[in-house]
């Protein structure tokens, strides 16, 4: 026979194993709960992958030196690439850079000290404190600068080769003499400082805009022609249907000089919704798939946003645009509509950071 069973009641289990029990099935319901949103996730995932080999017609703008390398995608392949603008674009742009090369290698020796000087003012005062983290004490800038120097005396000497038309040649010519200048009597001196540097820049500004009137030229004779080519070779009903997706660094995303070009050429009622700035943290190594990967989550998501919100416009905006989906929410809650500031946000939506902490 076996051993006597014990009799009345079963004993309750420990308190620490009721706990324990308890906390098992709380990370195992939450689990469960997060395994809903991978689920989404997998078949967003999917439905995107599947788009992107069907989007059609595309084109994909990659903005570099040379005016952009111009990308035409057909039902998600590649149909032609092209480097449209000529070499006057980046001619031109090139000498007008100077001044900036100048002030990169003089940057970080600069005074953290705003002078009174005329502009000098829209400077903060902070970023002026980060850029100039060598101050003026050291004298690390003279080599780097003899260095770009030596390019730019090659470049004034051969200038003259280049056959540029007379008046960009004039005004590049004009440029790097004043560069050139600039450099020499910084060298002789052992210092500068940003009265001397702004005098050099105002003096070279006005035949950077001579620079700047060629280059604009150049790019809008160069991708207005390749676009009328493009037309014709799409035809008229699929042109009117045409995306366009621009990348670009984030200092140049907003009136990109790409962007206002293509504005023109495209259907007039497809511009707001076709025409994509894409900024990217730097030049992606595939442009053309982060184009349209995120091309497909635009589509796809203009259409799940009327469907998975159709009684609540406001938020389906906000899910098919730039907004994130919980910014409507966010702004009611303290006490903000969407696009306005908080004319009296509640004491408990309050920034918590108070002044002078």
């Amino acid at each position: 026979a076996g051993a006597p069973r014990p009799c009345g009641p079963p004993t309750a289990a420990p308190a620490g194993a009721r706990r324990s029990g308890a906390a098992d099935a709380e990370r195992q319901a939450r689990d469960a709960i997060r395994a809903a949103n991978v689920g989404m996730r997998a078949s967003y995932a999917a439905l995107k992958s599947e788009l992107i080999h069907r989007l059609s017609p595309v084109i994909v703008v990659q903005n570099d030196p040379t005016g952009g390398r111009f990308t035409l995608i057909r039902d998600g392949h590649p149909h032609e690439s092209v480097t449209p603008v000529p070499e006057l674009f980046e001619l031109a742009k090139s000498i007008s850079h100077v001044p900036q090369g100048i002030f990169s290698i003089l940057a970080a020796y600069l005074s953290d000290k705003v002078p009174h000087l005329p502009g000098t003012g829209r400077i903060d005062p902070h970023d002026l404190d980060m850029v100039a983290f060598e101050g003026p004490r050291s004298t690390g800038w003279i080599d780097p600068l003899h260095r770009y120097a030596a390019t730019l005396t090659t470049a004034r000497r051969q200038l003259g080769d280049a056959h540029l038309p007379q008046r960009l040649e004039d005004a590049c010519g004009k440029i790097l003499d004043l560069a050139l200048a600039f450099i020499r009597d910084a060298v002789r001196s052992g210092g500068f400082d940003m009265a001397s540097f702004e005098a050099f820049s105002a003096q070279a500004y006005p035949s950077i805009r001579t620079n700047m009137r060629y280059a604009a030229a150049a790019q809008i004779s160069g991708v207005e022609g390749l676009l009328r080519g493009w037309r014709e070779t799409l035809g008229e009903k699929a042109w009117k249907d045409l995306y366009t997706v621009v990348l670009s660094i984030w200092t140049t995303s907003e009136r990109n000089q790409a962007s206002i070009i293509i504005r023109r050429c495209m259907h007039p009622a497809k511009v707001a919704t076709h025409l994509i700035d894409l900024p990217t943290a730097e030049v992606p190594h595939d442009p053309v798939f982060v184009a349209l990967d995120n091309l497909a989550r635009i589509v796809q998501d203009n259409v799940s946003a009327e469907m998975v919100f159709p009684t609540d416009p406001t938020v389906a905006d906000a899910f098919k645009g730039k907004e994130d989906l919980l910014s409507v929410e966010i702004l009611g809650q303290l006490g903000a509509r969407a696009g306005t500031p908080a004319a009296s946000p509640s004491p408990a939506s309050a920034c918590p950071v108070r002044r002078g902490s």
